[in-house]
């Protein structure tokens, strides 16, 4: 059980700082729990770039490949779980995309404003997840950032001409400074961090226990 809105009134807010990458189905699972720790604890929330699969060529890799080496098991019970969170579970068919183009203009896209950045985050979320695009295509990169009513043109002359680059190594070198090796990861009050996709209760007894350790606004 959540402790509920009450305890928010007395509390600092809570931030939750959350590492994702675009094509990690944990990630966009992830997002249920997101939603839960805003809707429960007004939770501010930002979410940071983490580089998954450095190793993908820029074209992506089969999704045959991807089933080669997990299974279909294994997927089956990832797709289940999206649906147990109310999510979509329906990525590209045929392609597994290298997500770095993505997660830079996401970058790009938050020198809009926060708000910018995380309708551009969900936005790159659903093209992938819900709509089975190629979010390693530039045309649908594109056209996600029309969708935000941004100008797509122009975060793709920014990308490709190297302006996040460091910003998205930066961050992902601090995560693995910070032994997050894999993602979904979420650091809550800059203290506390809880790794992968975690029940509720757990997320709640994280809350309690970063609140535990900070002071009470007066």
């Amino acid at each position: 059980m959540s402790t509920g809105s009450a305890e928010t009134q007395e509390q600092a807010p809570l931030t939750v700082q959350v590492w994702s990458d675009y094509t990690c189905p944990f990630c966009h699972i992830g997002r249920e729990r997101v939603t839960y720790l805003e809707r429960e604890y007004g939770a501010q929330v930002q979410w940071l770039p983490f580089d998954l699969h450095p190793e993908y060529p820029d074209e992506g890799i089969l999704r045959v490949s991807l089933v080669a080496t997990y299974g279909q098991e294994a997927i089956d019970r990832v797709a289940a779980l999206a649906e147990a969170s109310g999510l979509p579970h329906n990525p590209n068919p045929d392609v597994v995309p290298r997500s770095r183009k993505a997660l830079e203009l996401a970058e790009w896209s938050r020198a809009y404003g926060a708000d910018t950045h995380r309708r551009m985050h969900d936005a790159l979320m659903d093209a992938y997840w819900r709509d089975g695009r190629d979010i390693g295509d530039w045309a649908v990169l594109e056209d996600v950032a029309h969708s935000v009513g941004l100008d797509g043109m122009v975060g793709r002359r920014a990308v490709q001409h190297g302006a996040f680059v460091p910003v998205v190594d930066d961050s992902t070198t601090w995560a693995h400074s910070a032994g997050i090796t894999g993602v979904p990861a979420m650091v809550l009050n800059g203290r506390l961090l809880v790794s992968g996709v975690v029940p509720h209760e757990e997320l709640d007894d994280a809350v309690r226990a970063v609140r535990d350790a900070d002071p009470v606004e007066g």
